[in-house]
């Protein structure tokens, strides 16, 4: 894997720097052990892997007239496009849940399929889940049953939920099972006896959530669960807790806030890790990646592409 500096740049660091090796010439037998340290350290950087979430806000090739799009639906010019497939490049994810995202063809003009392989929920609906693998990662990929169950009945609304993204990805004898999620919004950080709508149908959304985590406890697969929560997640958040009773989880969005807009905003985009995955977590790595510093007149998304790395074993 490329060295990661040069798409940090247009990133936000969100905990200070780990501290360097230093190596003092103490002793021979203390050199050498620096050296050895240090010719290792390249190579187990390469054996890590970049997981991200990235909301691509409404991305599609409809027309701003199409009746199944709202009126403040953005439409996206060729610009915009190779705008998008340029911040795609930059921030050179091994593994990319994406969400509100239409087509195949409309991702395939962010992620081109000389690099990546593509895979999306096949819903009836203009926000589709999804998922871009780099091809050069050297995963396997099956796509699982799409998670209906979050699509929570809405009689006598148009507007439906989206389903959930369940992928088992393999390389070597690891495997690492994902769930790809866009939740209801409007339940910001209400607590749990909210007769809000939309608190209704959230909570709803994280008891189909458990019921995914409590099969991956009962079969033991490393996970991850990602996406576009609509929820400020923290470990005193109800909603958190009641997934930490299931099963111990690693919110790595934990005691951070968010750059991507205002300074001092909870994420709404997790990342969260389970069983053995928890391990694989490279402490330090949070990253979120601005698009606010490309040119004007663009449109890119109203969210920023929230990452973590991991290190398979």
């Amino acid at each position: 894997m490329p060295d990661s500096v040069p798409f940090r740049a247009p990133e936000s660091r969100l905990s200070p720097g780990a501290g360097g090796f230093s190596c003092h010439a103490l002793s021979l037998a203390l050199s050498l052990l620096c050296s050895f340290i240090l010719l290792l350290s390249p190579a187990q950087a390469s054996e890590s892997l970049k997981l991200t979430s990235w909301n691509m806000d409404w991305l599609t090739l409809r027309p701003a007239s199409d009746h199944t799009l709202p009126p403040d639906a953005p439409t996206r010019t060729a610009a915009d496009f190779a705008a998008l497939r340029h911040q795609a490049h930059r921030l050179h994810s091994d593994i990319l849940a994406f969400e509100e995202v239409d087509s195949l063809a409309a991702a395939q003009l962010v992620f081109p399929q000389d690099e990546y392989d593509l895979y999306i929920t096949p819903d009836p609906i203009p926000q589709k889940v999804g998922l871009a693998i780099r091809r050069t990662a050297g995963l396997s990929v099956t796509v699982n049953p799409e998670i209906t169950a979050l699509n929570i009945p809405q009689p006598g609304h148009h507007h439906p939920l989206r389903g959930g993204m369940d992928v088992t990805l393999r390389k070597g004898a690891s495997s690492l099972r994902l769930l790809i999620v866009h939740l209801k919004t409007g339940c910001w950080a209400q607590p749990l006896a909210a007769r809000k709508r939309a608190c209704s149908l959230l909570y709803q959304q994280f008891h189909v959530i458990e019921d995914w985590i409590l099969d991956r406890v009962d079969d033991g697969t490393p996970f991850a669960i990602l996406g576009d929560f609509n929820r400020r997640l923290t470990p005193a958040d109800p909603l958190m807790q009641n997934l930490q009773n299931d099963a111990s989880l690693t919110l790595t969005t934990a005691g951070f806030t968010s750059p991507c807009r205002r300074s001092g905003d909870l994420f709404i985009d997790h990342i969260l890790l389970g069983n053995q995955a928890r391990d694989w977590f490279i402490p330090g790595s949070l990253r979120v990646m601005l698009l606010r510093n490309v040119a004007q007149g663009l449109t890119l998304s109203d969210h920023c592409p929230v990452s973590v790395q991991i290190r398979l074993p």
